[in-house]
């Protein structure tokens, strides 16, 4: 675990042929406190962008459920806000990080 997410933003938000500045909505699974924050710097998130609505150590991440958490939780925070693009990321062992960019259409 660690600073994975940080590529995998970077690598899913080119992909999409997007940006991070257009992203509403910036998500990092909280393995734990200073893992989001090393990442949320090494991207050079707005905190205000950043996890808005509370993330896994607020709201929870059942064990096996934190991509279906963070897509369901984007999703709904797109509609409730009028946003448009979200990337949702998560660590994993090893250093690795997946992520997703999606839009509400």
């Amino acid at each position: 675990m660690g600073i994975g997410p940080v590529e995998a933003i970077r690598g899913a938000v080119a992909k999409a042929g997007l940006t991070l500045a257009q992203m509403d909505l910036i998500e990092i699974n909280e393995a734990f406190a200073a893992q989001v924050l090393s990442c949320a710097r090494a991207l050079d998130i707005d905190p205000a962008r950043l996890n808005a609505a509370g993330g896994a150590i607020a709201l929870g991440h059942p064990l096996g459920a934190s991509g279906s958490r963070i897509m369901g939780h984007l999703a709904h925070r797109l509609k409730e806000t009028g946003g448009r693009y979200a990337v949702g990321s998560a660590c994993a062992g090893g250093g690795q990080g997946v992520a997703i960019v999606i839009e509400a259409v």
